[in-house]
Order: structure tokens, then C-alpha cells, then sequence
């Protein structure tokens, strides 16, 4: 199985309404997904995401359509940095262990 975990360091405090309804529009698109299990956690300018896929296929399926492609196509106009990585896993780390995880994980910046 996958395990993706994704932080956003949002570009100011008012970036976090349009944050909200991209969420909102990704959790809709979420539910038909096949994901396994779902978490976030997050307040003020940093959020976290962590997802878990039977396989890879899923997961790149789920990120390259609908509410989470154009999330990720309008991210630079609310993020200031997003940092992502995928590891194999069995269930979903605690978040401790994935904040430390993403110190290695892809970093984008706008």
C-alpha cells in the first residue's frame, strides 16, 4: 500500500477560505475515490494531509482528476510551500512521525 503525507505553509491567514473550499470540493471528490484512510490536521498557516491507497495506480488516479487537480493547479496563488512525499506503509504513521517524514519529502515553492 501507499501512504502520501502533505504539508501546505499557506502564503498569509487569509489564504485558509479558499483553502477551506478546495477541501471541501476534495473530501466530496474523496468519498469515490477507493482510499483506505483519510486524516488532516492543521491551524493557521500550516495544514497537513495523510492519505493511504491499496496501490499507486489509485492514488495518482485520485490526484491527477477532479477538485484535487485543480487544487494543486491554483496552489501557488495560497501557498507559500508545499512539501509531499509517498512511502509504502501498511497503516498511517502518527502525525509526529510524519511531520519528521516530510523534513524529507519534495519541496515546492512559490
Amino acid at each position: 500500500m501507499k501512504a502520501t503525507i502533505t504539508s501546505l505553509r499557506l502564503k498569509s491567514w487569509v489564504s485558509f477560505f479558499p483553502l477551506s473550499l478546495y477541501a471541501l470540493r476534495i473530501m466530496k471528490q474523496l468519498k469515490g475515490s477507493g482510499h483506505i484512510e483519510f486524516k488532516k490536521t492543521g491551524f493557521g498557516r500550516m495544514h497537513y494531509t495523510m492519505s493511504l491507497w491499496k496501490n499507486e495506480e489509485d492514488m495518482r488516479s485520485f490526484a491527477r482528476s477532479g477538485a484535487h487537480l485543480e487544487a494543486m493547479r491554483n496552489s501557488k496563488k495560497i501557498a507559500k510551500e508545499i512539501r509531499t512525499i509517498t512511502i509504502d506503509a501498511e497503516s498511517l504513521p502518527n502525525w509526529e512521525n510524519a511531520k519528521k517524514m516530510l523534513e524529507q519529502g519534495k519541496i515546492i515553492r512559490f
